[in-house]
């Protein structure tokens, strides 16, 4: 026995030897443990986030678009984030955040060691739970957006996320790492990021109005968005819902009443999913985004390290001056009126085949060869035979229609068919002293037919043209009551057809007020056509104007755009402003990176312009445009100019309408020319084109918070010196003469275009 004790007792020797390999054992943990923090801090195992990174983490920030209050009229997103402040954040999201995932957040400096122990020991028994601090999660969020799961390498990551959180403990305060972190969770739906996307997707609404239920399925999903969100996943989302207002309750954030009640009600779901063919405004903004990427590579705009801006990624602010009220008017007016007219349309074509003559044969060809479907086919190989079998076999399929989207089963080359008889139509809207454009509506509907048809497209614009001829003449010093010859003559090798409305000899405000193409045909050959159309092109027409007589009568294609533009300058006393999209853009910092300073001329005498508008209003007040003063076409009473256009065959009808502070611009035609109206009862200008007009401006005008008056136009600067009274004008044209005509309005065969 002594011996066994001898033997067991420990020497002064051994102990000085456990006593080495201890310190030698801590020594070296402390040293690897250094070693590995030092490397992690270098980013030797991965490059953790720079100072300037946490100022500004590199997130795919969407780029919003603001209307002219600042509301938001969409976004241009990889994913859908928009960043918020602290105090624009409901204090029940910041409540339900720290009672469900970090209680001692105010309490600690970045990491929690007392949850991070507790955390590893549930681990190690097998009931694993998150140790993570909320700071921590963003550190994460911050320079990875997902977990590792190889063990080593997580263990590295999770070194990281402990340097990066004591960083930003240093550096922010409490307050700004939760706005960083609600600025930065995936809410795993419809690539919704961030807490004011995540708002507005699930319930259409603001963080600053968030209740506490409503914060509470927000916070609860940050756990698993896919598996607790509340549109794939209700009963789940609800459960998980109710557990965090348990934690906000037994966290003293909510009293017990508050937590029994907000437990209690539904989910009560308003989703608001952005995409970007949905919302108001679709063709504007995808019109907008190609305008940007030009300005800015043309002045060579580039962010401060000398790198291209994104605008998906890089949260720009694009101010803009469409006004939300405006452009909804402008859409719902579009739509009302498209609705009867396709109607009628529907009448003419859908009861015989449409495409039965070689030319709209040529048109269905042309239209399957532009296709997806068969430009992949001839890419994959498929022989014609091949490609024709699949046009003729019946596949599921979305057709637009004005009552919705439906679902159908139609051949391929039957749908080529059915959109080729969807009417088109578009409509801008700008005040001419600014140039701003208030609405954009460049089609029907942007995920069916994305070619827009306001600035993209370009159409003949007939009748539309012909006040450029008239402006020469007044410009020149015509009198608007000088009388012309309005029979057929033959110019050349050019003999316009149309009618004698108004009788002969015609005064110049009568013709464009009946708009008769042989007095116009007559004017162009009397002041030049090389003269009408270099007005024209002053007049911001940026398509091809040809100096031929023709072009009196509109033988020339030109956008909505540029003809609202142009029209402009009649009522802003000569003055052509050029018309803008951008009013400026701003950084995510808010550092304003452009600014537009639209082109402004003088393009006309400020008299000349004024009898321009005087003319233009005779247009509608008993000439082509005066169904514009019935109820059902918009019923208004205040002082309006405008020219109706139509084109051969009904192709194009348009209408450009005036007020003192707006002009407006509506075109509508199939998408081929050759299909049409096949009478002027609905193909012309006053049918298809004005009433559109007419329903925007009375929903405009009962609009009392638009500010646009019912006064007549002002005068120029310094008044008018050249008479504008027929009755007291005494100079006709005497070379020709034919028996006078009362001017008696036919608005069916108001106009028709002939060259």
């Amino acid at each position: 026995m002594k011996r066994e004790s001898k033997k067991n007792k420990l020497t002064s020797e051994d102990i000085s030897r456990y006593t080495r390999v201890f310190w030698s054992i801590l020594i070296g943990t402390v040293v690897l443990v250094t070693l590995i923090l030092t490397s992690v801090r270098l980013g030797l195992f991965g490059e953790l986030p720079s100072f300037a990174d946490l100022e500004n983490p590199k997130s795919n920030l969407a780029s919003e678009i603001l209307t002219d209050n600042n509301t938001v009229l969409g976004t241009y997103y990889l994913q859908n984030r928009s960043n918020v402040k602290y105090s624009e954040l409901s204090p029940f999201l910041i409540e339900a955040l720290v009672s469900t995932e970090d209680k001692r957040f105010y309490d600690h400096s970045g990491i929690d060691y007392s949850r991070t122990l507790t955390s590893v020991f549930h681990t190690l028994t097998g009931n694993k739970q998150g140790g993570s601090t909320i700071t921590q999660q963003l550190a994460l969020n911050l320079f990875s957006e997902k977990r590792e799961r190889n063990p080593i390498k997580r263990i590295m990551q999770k070194l990281q996320e402990w340097i990066t959180a004591v960083r930003l403990e240093r550096n922010y305060t409490k307050n700004e790492i939760i706005m960083m972190y609600f600025n930065t969770v995936d809410f795993g739906y419809k690539n919704t990021f961030g807490i004011k996307s995540a708002a507005k997707t699930f319930f259409s609404t603001t963080p600053d109005k968030l209740t506490a239920e409503q914060a509470a399925i927000l916070v609860g999903m940050l756990k698993g968005p896919t598996l607790y969100s509340p549109v794939r996943n209700e009963e789940k989302s609800l459960t998980r819902r109710n557990q965090v207002l348990l934690n906000m309750r037994d966290a003293d954030f909510l009293t017990d009443a508050a937590y029994e009640k907000a437990k209690n009600e539904p989910i009560g779901l308003k989703l608001n999913i952005s995409t970007y063919g949905e919302g108001l405004a679709a063709y504007f903004r995808a019109s907008l985004k190609d305008e940007i990427k030009k300005e800015f590579k043309r002045l060579a705009i580039t962010k401060p390290d000398g790198t291209p801006y994104d605008l998906d990624r890089d949260g720009l602010k694009i101010y803009t001056p469409i006004n939300y009220n405006m452009q909804k008017y402008a859409e719902e007016a579009q739509k009302e009126w498209m609705m009867v007219l396709q109607r009628e349309f529907n009448k003419q074509w859908r009861n015989k085949n449409a495409f039965a003559t070689a030319d709209r044969k040529k048109l269905l060809e042309s239209g399957m060869k532009r296709s997806d479907r068969y430009i992949q086919m001839k890419e994959d190989g498929a022989s014609e035979e091949d490609i024709k079998k699949v046009f003729n076999t019946k596949v599921k399929m979305e057709i637009f229609t004005w009552k919705g989207n439906i679902d159908t089963l139609m051949t391929p080359l039957d749908s080529i068919k059915y959109n080729k008889l969807i009417l088109r139509n578009a409509v801008m809207s700008m005040e001419p002293q600014t140039g701003h454009v208030k609405a954009w509506v460049g089609g029907v509907n942007f995920e069916h037919y994305k070619y827009d048809q306001v600035k993209q497209g370009t159409r003949q614009v007939g009748s539309t043209a012909k006040p450029f001829t008239y402006a020469v003449a007044i410009d020149n010093f015509y009198s608007p009551c000088y009388t012309v010859p309005n029979f057929q003559q033959t110019y050349g090798d050019w003999t316009p057809r149309g009618t004698t409305q108004g009788g002969s000899p015609i005064t110049l405000k009568n013709a464009l007020k009946y708009s008769q193409n042989f007095a116009t045909a007559f004017v162009i050959n009397e002041v030049g056509a090389a003269n009408v159309a270099e007005l024209t092109r002053k007049m911001g027409i940026t398509s091809d104007v040809p100096n031929y007589p023709s072009i009196a009568l509109g033988a020339y294609d030109a956008s909505v755009f540029d003809m609202v533009g142009a029209y402009s300058a009649f009522v802003n006393h000569g003055t052509w402003v050029e018309p803008t999209m951008i009013l400026r853009i701003e950084d995510k910092n808010g550092a304003i990176v452009y600014e537009r300073t639209p082109e402004v001329k003088k393009v006309l005498n400020s008299e000349s312009a004024y009898i321009m508008v005087d003319m233009l209003k005779g247009v509608v007040d008993g000439g082509t445009a005066s169904r514009l003063r019935r109820k059902e076409y918009g019923g208004l009473t205040n002082p309006i100019g405008g020219k109706t256009g139509t084109t051969n065959d009904n192709s194009d009808a348009w209408f450009i309408g005036v007020t003192p502070q707006l002009v407006t611009g509506v075109w509508t035609g199939a998408e081929d020319r050759g299909i049409s109206f096949s009478n002027m009862q609905y193909g012309q200008g006053a049918a298809a084109a004005l009433p559109i007009f007419g329903l925007y401006m009375r929903k405009v005008y009962d609009d009392k918070s638009l500010h646009y008056s019912k006064d007549d136009f002002p005068k120029p600067p310094g008044g008018m010196t050249r008479e504008m009274d027929c009755s007291q004008y005494v100079g006709e044209y005497e070379g020709y003469s034919t028996e006078s005509q009362q001017p008696t309005i036919q608005t069916e065969q108001e106009e028709r275009l002939g060259f």
